[in-house]
């Protein structure tokens, strides 16, 4: 055959189909890249696609078109470092020492309590599958040298260690790697930039990767992207409570959702969006500007405020768009578990889940599965149990019944009306309660006050408590 141009044209164009199947082969076939997203101190409704109203977060509401809204995602403490423990090990924190900080903090006693390193982890046993892993942005499970990101499963890290940092001072607590470094800039935007540089990266290494994605914004201090001087203001005063606003809280979310946006853009220039999973959530429930819409309570509570949080799920090989799950609770622990199964990983034996696979109600639409999930908080001795759509909840000496699908702003007290029902949930929370580590009364306790907060008049922050466990 005589070469013609026209040859060359059809054969070009062959070829280039080709390599297209032949990449669209491989995406479906491998393993998917995760990307995990938590904001911190992020309310149920602080998203526009839960229902905020003072702002627009456009590519977080990105996520949801593509994918699933869950309707009762959990957090698996009201405070953030025993959250963070519950998903980085797929478990009850209660069961390790470090999660029963609330949060990891200066104890009393000088103690230093952290993740210990060497757990099968979420990153441990996708980076002994095969994955790059990396995490961007808020670590809080322990310092140097004992503890760490690179100890735990992480290939690397970038962003801070502590529970919470300045936006632009960063010299004190901002790491690459075990390295402190101090950057100019705005705090989000600096995890933002990275966290495209390193999707970008790992596409073009083609190998599949795990980036957690933790955001400290919004928590406090309450400084926007053009609030340089109110860091100066404070110096280094990070819980300011006579500092932000609705507007300085709106200034910080819609920069993490920019940010966010820009991740995602990464994924969609690098080829490899419908081959990613993004889960978008929070650490715990919001705090003082959040919006915790249809529920009472906050951050350091287990009221619903305190533990609802968006949970959104977009992966366009395999999970429906535009899908809103109303009916299946969900909650941090079972994302091990549902990352593995959609990986193809096999967990370690050695150390079992207490979690739930969700791909069944990802992927095949499966009915909602009745779930008993329990919280306990030292502050306060709170405790929670909820099975189905009842709820027990006891705070200092009082205790509650609620159905909290009919009732989510858990007003009607029903544990005299049906005493069976409460009773059997006081007993299954009693029961589970025995099969984890004891509460510490040496640990750090953090809790919302009444001279702090004034729509919490008369709580205060118990240290000694003498009753503990009874």
């Amino acid at each position: 055959m005589s070469v013609t141009r026209r040859n060359l044209l059809v054969a070009a164009a062959g070829t280039a189909l080709a390599l297209a199947a032949a990449k669209k082969t491989r995406a479906q076939t491998s393993k998917p890249n995760i990307l995990f997203i938590m904001a911190d101190d992020f309310g149920y409704a602080d998203a526009s696609c839960y229902g905020r109203r003072e702002y627009a977060t456009p590519n977080i509401d990105r996520i949801a078109v593509g994918g699933m809204r869950f309707l009762q995602g959990y957090a698996n403490s009201a405070v953030c470092s025993a959250s963070r423990t519950a998903l980085i090990t797929g478990r009850y924190q209660d069961r390790l020492p470090v999660g029963l900080e609330e949060p990891v903090s200066v104890r009393d006693d000088g103690k230093v309590v952290g993740l210990p390193p060497g757990l099968p982890t979420l990153p441990a046993q996708l980076k002994k599958a095969g994955y790059a892993t990396a995490l961007v942005g808020k670590w809080h499970l322990g310092p140097l040298p004992d503890y760490g990101p690179l100890k735990s499963g992480y290939d690397h890290f970038y962003g801070i260690r502590r529970g919470a940092s300045d936006y632009f001072i960063h010299d004190k607590d901002l790491w690459s790697e075990d390295v402190r470094i101090d950057e100019n800039g705005y705090l989000t935007d600096l995890l933002g930039e990275h966290a495209v540089q390193i999707v970008r990266d790992y596409t073009s290494a083609d190998r599949p990767f795990l980036l957690s994605l933790h955001f400290n914004a919004p928590h406090w201090p309450w400084e926007g992207p053009g609030d340089e001087a109110e860091s100066k203001r404070i110096d280094g005063k990070l819980k300011d409570f006579d500092g932000g606003s609705m507007k300085t809280y709106a200034e910080m979310v819609t920069r993490m959702d920019y940010q966010i946006g820009r991740v995602l853009d990464a994924l969609d220039a690098g080829g490899v969006a419908d081959n990613t999973i993004v889960v978008f959530t929070s650490d715990n429930g919001g705090e003082r500007f959040s919006d915790h819409w249809p529920f009472t309570g906050m951050k350091l509570e287990l009221l619903e405020g305190g533990l609802r949080i968006p949970a959104i799920v977009r992966w366009p090989q395999r999970v429906p768009a535009n899908v809103t799950n109303a009916g299946q609770p969900i909650i941090h622990i079972d994302w091990m578990p549902t990352l593995l199964a959609a990986a193809n990983v096999d967990p370690d034996p050695s150390f079992p889940t207490d979690g739930m696979n969700l791909l069944p109600t990802l992927t095949a639409g499966a009915a909602p599965v009745p779930r008993k999930l329990y919280w306990r908080f030292l502050n306060l001795l709170q405790e929670a149990h909820r099975d189905g759509d009842w709820k027990y909840l006891k705070i200092l000496d009082n205790t509650f019944l609620f159905n909290v699908v009919e009732d989510p702003l858990e007003r009607a007290n029903l544990k005299d009306r049906h005493p069976d029902v409460y009773n059997r949930l006081v007993a299954q929370y009693r029961a589970w309660d025995a099969t984890m580590l004891p509460l510490d009364p040496g640990a750090f306790a953090d809790g919302n006050i009444g001279s702090q907060i004034p729509d919490h008049y008369g709580n205060k922050k118990l240290k000694n408590i003498g009753n503990l466990g009874k």
